[in-house]
């Protein structure tokens, strides 16, 4: 299934720093996190590649701490490359949230790749693959959450943004592809 998503829906949703001022959760996670943000020059450049077929459309909510500790990095990342970046709550638009289901849960952030046609090309989320899979076999709990802090303190952000570079490379490829063979169309997820 292929979603569009309306060019005036996606103009009028915040770029970061805008969302950044409207957040009212756990602000200083989200200012220091993106203050603090360093991206490998490496990061940028793959990047940078890409900027002029994709633009990002992120699902998120301040309170959620997956969301806090990725979206600030590849905000940095999408600032460093030139890549346009825009926000969206992921309370307020539950047909997009619905169309990115993790294991039938409404789990954020989602970060959506759309072609130069805003056409959802591949999307990343929640969180990063191998942080993914112990968190499903954890039960939830305080030291739970105190883990995954843990894990996303010591990644950097590096697992978090290779993974949403591997999104945005194979998107673009399966973009070329599809103009190639228009009968074809791309899964809402790659």
């Amino acid at each position: 299934m292929t979603i569009a998503i309306d060019p005036g829906r996606y103009d009028a949703a915040p770029r970061f720093p805008a969302y950044l001022e409207s957040v009212t959760q756990h602000g200083e996670l989200w200012q220091g996190m993106y203050r603090t943000a360093v991206i490998a020059p490496e990061l940028v450049e793959r990047m940078r590649r890409n900027s002029q077929e994709v633009r990002l459309l992120v699902l998120s909510e301040d309170w959620c701490s997956d969301c806090f500790s990725a979206i600030p990095l590849i905000a940095r990342l999408a600032d460093a490359a030139g890549t346009e970046l825009r926000v969206l709550a992921r309370d307020a638009n539950p047909d997009l949230m619905d169309a990115h289901l993790t294991s039938g849960t409404r789990s954020i952030p989602v970060v959506m790749v759309l072609g130069p046609d805003h056409q959802v090309r591949a999307w990343w989320g929640p969180r990063p693959a191998p942080l993914q899979r112990w968190y499903r076999d954890e039960p939830p709990s305080p030291a739970r959450s105190r883990k995954k802090r843990a894990w996303y303190a010591r990644d950097r952000g590096r697992t978090t943004l290779t993974e949403l570079l591997e999104t945005v490379e194979r998107a673009v490829r399966r973009s070329g592809s599809d103009r190639a063979r228009p009968e074809e169309a791309p899964s809402s997820r790659v």
